[in-house]
């Protein structure tokens, strides 16, 4: 059991659903950003995906590369990442930390040496985007042998003879992606994703939550009405690239963890 397991755990013996976090790792600076991420869990937060950034990423919108490079020329590395974290966890040993990011900055660390360094400094999970079913042997087996969750994403496009196979190694929940595209881009809408999620939820007994497009309160309840949660991320992120401070990020934070945590 992990701490995804046990939050998720508690959340359905509350009868509450999840609300996820995304922010960038280092994004404006490193002070600034441990000072919003350790702000995040009293704001309502039940579970954080801590961006690592990389200089070519793939499935992230304008918003959120500007984030990495913005952590990137404020000197964030892998090894900072791992600091970062172990800064966190010194008063937070509760709140599950997912690392999301891309696979290049992983192998270059070396696989096995970066699972133990993330299971020492208190990572719970990865989502690595593009690392596919295909490629489980590289990555995702190593990491769900050394007690970490392996999240896989589904999306619009994950038709039923693909679903078995994104599935067959997921663990921790099932991030679905509730539009085509990049991240930040339309706005998710409820109607067209519970059929998606209720598919999916027939494949597996693992928590589905929804992220991309989801940017307001509103949104949030809605989407995590027909879920077991959602992720915000651009939202979030775009307060911060706009020179926010700590205290109105985490206010526009607690708004929308408000928001979810209202859906039935």
């Amino acid at each position: 059991m992990t701490r995804i397991d046990d939050t998720f755990t508690r959340l359905r013996s509350e009868g509450r659903k999840a609300f996820v976090t995304y922010v960038m790792a280092g994004d404006p600076d490193e002070a600034r950003s441990l000072e919003i991420v350790k702000g995040l869990p009293a704001s309502g937060v039940d579970i954080i995906e801590l961006g690592m950034p990389f200089t070519d990423p793939m499935a992230d919108g304008a918003t959120i590369q500007l984030a990495g490079q913005r952590a990137l020329e404020a000197g964030m590395t892998l090894d900072k990442f791992f600091a970062f974290v172990r800064a966190f966890r010194a008063e937070d040993n509760t709140t599950p930390i997912v690392m999301m990011g891309y696979y290049n900055p992983i192998y270059s660390h070396g696989v096995d040496k970066f699972l133990a360094e993330a299971k020492e400094v208190g990572i719970d999970g990865l989502i690595i985007v593009d690392l596919p079913p295909e490629e489980d042997a590289e990555l995702c087996i190593p990491a769900q042998n050394a007690g970490l969750n392996f999240i896989r994403l589904a999306t619009p496009t994950t038709d039923e003879k693909r679903l078995p196979k994104v599935l067959q190694n997921t663990s921790g929940f099932v991030y679905y992606v509730s539009i085509t595209g990049i991240t930040g881009a339309a706005e998710a809408q409820a109607a067209d994703v519970a059929p998606e999620v209720a598919r999916i939820k027939a494949s597996t007994d693992l928590p589905v939550i929804v992220g991309f497009g989801v940017k307001t309160p509103e949104s949030a309840e809605a989407i995590a009405g027909v879920a077991d949660g959602t992720v915000v991320g651009s939202a979030i992120v775009q307060k911060i690239a706009e020179g926010c401070s700590t205290q109105d990020v985490l206010a526009f934070v607690k708004s929308l963890a408000d928001g979810a945590h209202r859906a039935d």
